[in-house]
């Protein structure tokens, strides 16, 4: 049996169970993948200050977010296809997420519903939203998540046109997915993914399959998606969202100080500094680079959150000290639920919250909200 040390371990399990065109498409960037990369590597260069002889006892990691009280500043991101990492993923993971005492993001691509969620959890969860051409369909959507209680929109504004992710293309990754015989033999070789998806009747769409106008099965599924896309989005947009929604907003894919201003001005609750995993913009800078000066710009008026590369509960201090209130996992959960279904998850947050403790006390600090770029040696961080 594999001893489970770190996140890499549990992303090595998943690489074995999980389906190569449902592995890649988590664990990939577009294009050249060179923002992808630099999302990890960048945090490798931030480096600590060790303190010694201070009192280290009774430490806390007990924060909010956008006023919710969480055991630790990180939430669980929203991610696409969750569930076919791994029968019910977004069940599970919302579980994992609920005892751990963090918040979990639905995402608008998810299989498993905001409904099969909300009918599985006892508290509430957050709701990610994109906004596509089919208004009367994202009204609709709108309206699911207040009924389901969800306690936070996370509004995605970084998908206006898709990048292209070479990897998908190659694996046939569609919606819905091309069953090629390349695929059809891969999948054989997970038997224990294979009998999780039969076990279970969630593995379309559920947000979208049944609920957007055309749309009954994953036949109908393409050239719905295809024609979604929405070049118009604007900040009037996001206007109209936050009027429509009427609780806490969060904007997501936040790379730019004037984007972040105009995030203020729209009376969003918090922002996050995200390039997306590094799946769009191929280019761009990691998010940990672009979070000082979004943080030094607007921090002191809206929560500041980021994503992107957070493979640690060291990355996440180092995103504390540069100015985030908190920090969304992504892969890192995924790798767990790929690797062991629910307790994968769970042992992936436990991981995190461990090394982000044992850090903090190294650092000669017992409570989170006193994180700070103190904790870090000068010249290891950008400005």
């Amino acid at each position: 049996m594999t001893t489970i040390t770190c996140i890499e371990d549990l992303r090595r399990i998943a690489e074995r169970r999980v389906p190569r065109m449902f592995y890649d498409y988590a664990d990939s960037g577009s294009w050249t993948e060179s923002t992808y990369r630099a999302n990890s590597t960048d945090f490798e260069k931030i480096k600590f200050r060790q303190r010694v002889a201070v009192d280290m006892s009774n430490r806390t990691l007990q924060t909010t977010m956008v006023g919710q009280e969480v055991s630790m500043p990180v939430a669980i991101a929203p991610t696409g296809l969750t569930g076919m990492q791994h029968a019910d993923g977004e069940i599970l993971a919302a579980r994992a997420a609920e005892q751990a005492g963090v918040p979990f993001t639905l995402s608008t691509m998810s299989i498993c519903s905001i409904e099969d969620v909300a009918a599985n959890t006892s508290k509430p969860f957050w709701f990610q939203l994109y906004v596509m051409r089919d208004r009367a369909f994202i009204e609709r959507l709108i309206d699911r998540a207040k009924a389901a209680k969800c306690s936070a929109l996370v509004l995605t504004l970084d998908l206006q046109v898709l990048g292209q992710r070479h990897k998908d293309i190659r694996n046939g990754l569609s919606a819905p997915p091309r069953l090629t015989l390349p695929n059809i033999v891969n999948m054989a070789t997970k038997p224990r993914w294979c009998l999780g998806m039969l076990g279970t009747k969630r593995r379309q769409f559920g947000n979208i399959v049944g609920h957007a106008t055309s749309v009954s099965d994953m036949s109908s599924l393409s050239s719905w998606t295809s024609q979604q896309f929405d070049l118009t989005l604007s900040w009037k947009d996001v206007e109209w969202v936050k009027q429509r929604w009427g609780g806490k907003l969060i904007i997501k894919g936040i790379m730019d100080a004037e984007d972040a201003r105009l995030c203020v001005e729209s009376g969003a609750d918090a922002l996050i500094v995200s390039n997306h995993g590094g799946r769009q913009l191929d280019g761009a800078q990691s998010s940990i680079a672009a979070l000082p000066a979004i943080a030094a710009a607007v921090g002191k008026e809206i929560e500041v959150h980021m994503d992107g590369g957070i493979r640690s509960g060291q990355d996440v201090i180092k995103a504390l000290a540069l100015g985030a209130r908190g920090v969304y996992i992504g892969r890192a959960f995924l790798y767990g639920l790929g690797a062991m279904g629910e307790e994968g998850v769970r042992r992936s947050l436990q991981i995190i919250r461990n090394e982000l403790d044992i850090t903090m006390a190294f650092c000669g600090l017992r409570d989170v909200k006193k994180v700070d770029r103190n904790i870090l040696l000068p010249g290891t961080f950008p400005e």
